[in-house]
């Protein structure tokens, strides 16, 4: 029996081990480093969390929930949803909870990757998934100082639910996809909340509010309608298409229309051609930073002290708390865990420019290894587990084939990779993402993040397993 171990429990994991167990692949084992299923719908508990993707595409095809209660669901609704999915389909007892992998090396004898957890145990599987994601580690930014502060202070998907922020001076470092959330709930707890944003963004009104019961039912028809919207957003990220101009003539109205003061208006007016950063949704946003308790500073933060925060323009801001909403290591790819394939090559030093995979699951140079929300597979619109469940529909017909044919490893091939990325990084250098710097670029200069454009080509590429794209020893 072949044996295959994924690391994690969030989306990807959850629906890659539906995809192999429904197909018969019996020894599935997934390794959560936490106490519970849930990956970033787990961690990020902080007020307001919610998903950006409207509710009736954010449900896997082979489990559609028809039970949402808003348009645009919140964490702990999208948590109980993956945790239903986990019981539903038999997934929940392969989960060994409490076993953080922090190494993978290939055994050549055997042709299997020894899998290292924190505890000093290891284990050892045929096959090997990793499904950690692009959001699991959470950054801090390179601030000086920023181990002084002593006050509180924690990263936004770390949230210190116990910390007493009622009446208190708090500063919100980044205004990012998670910030627009938390910040309206901050400014109803602080006396003062001060915000201090690196670069404006793009926002767009959201169609949000509750579902009655008896429109619930409508999901499955909304579903499609949701979809095609998605991927005509996707296609007009560029301020040059006509979604494109029409998306930013209506942030830009918006903005006009929430927030009545030139001078703040201008601040958050962003610089950039839309969809080159990530584009956020929010209604009460504008509304927050409108009032009078609460500010935006556009000046650098040159550094953190004991008491506040200091910026370019040599104001120090007193604070007795610091929320950063920093961010994520999205370009550190299995990072965390010492990856070594055959003749000692390390993962980490393949991937020192950047990180690249075939179609983003597969790497050359490493047998037997399969990446779920693997390089250059987010989006900039419609919803990842469209993504996801195409990929795990194609590792489980490698899987299948290797199990049927009794091959001991499948890799892709190097030409073949090589092929891919080089079309895939001219297309991405033409893209919107390919004039700016945002989080979707490696220092090196690489997109490693972004899939460029819909999700449907990505999905009919992957439908169907080519195998002479492979080497099957």
């Amino acid at each position: 029996m072949t044996s295959i171990g994924i690391i994690g429990s969030g989306f990807g994991a959850i629906g890659t081990a539906v995809e192999l167990t429904r197909a018969g692949h019996d020894d599935v084992r997934l390794w959560e480093r936490s106490d519970d299923l849930g990956g970033v719908w787990r961690d990020n508990t902080y007020p307001g969390a919610g998903c950006d993707v409207p509710s009736p595409l954010y449900s896997y095809s082979f489990a559609v929930n028809t039970a949402w209660s808003r348009r645009y669901a919140l964490q702990p609704e999208i948590h109980d949803y993956l945790a239903r999915v986990a019981d539903d389909f038999g997934i929940r007892p392969c989960i060994r909870f409490g076993h953080e992998v922090v190494s993978a090396h290939w055994q050549e004898a055997d042709s299997q990757w020894e899998v290292g957890f924190a505890s000093g145990a290891t284990e050892r599987v045929d096959i090997l998934i990793s499904a950690v994601g692009q959001l699991s580690e959470p950054r801090l930014p390179a601030i000086p100082g920023i181990e002084d502060f002593a006050g509180t202070s924690f990263h936004s998907a770390r949230w210190d639910h116990d910390a007493d922020l009622d009446g208190k001076r708090i500063a919100a470092v980044g205004i990012g996809a998670s910030a627009i959330q938390y910040v309206p709930h901050l400014a109803e707890r602080a006396e003062q909340l001060t915000l201090f944003q690196r670069s404006a963004n793009y926002i767009l009104p959201k169609p949000d509010g509750p579902l009655p019961r008896w429109y619930r039912a409508m999901t499955r028809l909304e579903r499609g309608v949701w979809w095609f919207f998605g991927e005509q957003f996707s296609r007009g990220l560029d301020d040059h298409s006509r979604v494109g101009r029409v998306n930013r003539k209506v942030a830009l109205e918006h903005l006009r229309r929430g927030v009545p003061d030139p001078e703040l208006r201008r601040t958050l007016t962003p610089d950039y051609p839309i969809g080159c950063k990530r584009i956020l949704f929010s209604n009460n946003f504008y509304r927050t930073v409108s009032r009078p308790d609460v500010d935006v500073v556009g000046d650098r933060i040159t550094r953190i002290t004991p008491t506040g925060v200091e910026t370019a323009d040599g104001t120090h801001h007193e604070v007795d708390a610091i929320v950063y909403g920093t961010g994520f290591d999205a370009q550190d790819f299995l990072s965390s865990i010492d990856v070594i394939g055959p003749g000692g090559r390390r993962l980490a030093e393949q991937w020192s420019e950047g990180a690249h995979a075939y179609l983003g699951m597969y790497v050359p140079g490493f047998p037997n290894l399969l990446v779920s929300y693997g390089p250059n597979t987010n989006l900039g619109g419609g919803s990842i587990i469209y993504m996801l469940e195409a990929q795990a529909r194609h590792m489980r017909q490698v899987v299948d084939r290797l199990v049927a044919e009794r091959h001991r490893t499948v890799e892709v091939r190097a030409e073949v990779e090589a092929e891919f990325d080089r079309s895939l990084q001219a297309r991405l250098a033409t893209s919107v993402w390919g004039n700016c710097d945002s989080w979707y670029r490696h220092p090196s200069g690489r997109i490693t993040s972004n899939w460029p454009g819909a999700t449907h080509p990505y999905a009919r590429r992957t439908r169907q397993l080519e195998p002479e794209e492979f080497a099957w020893t």
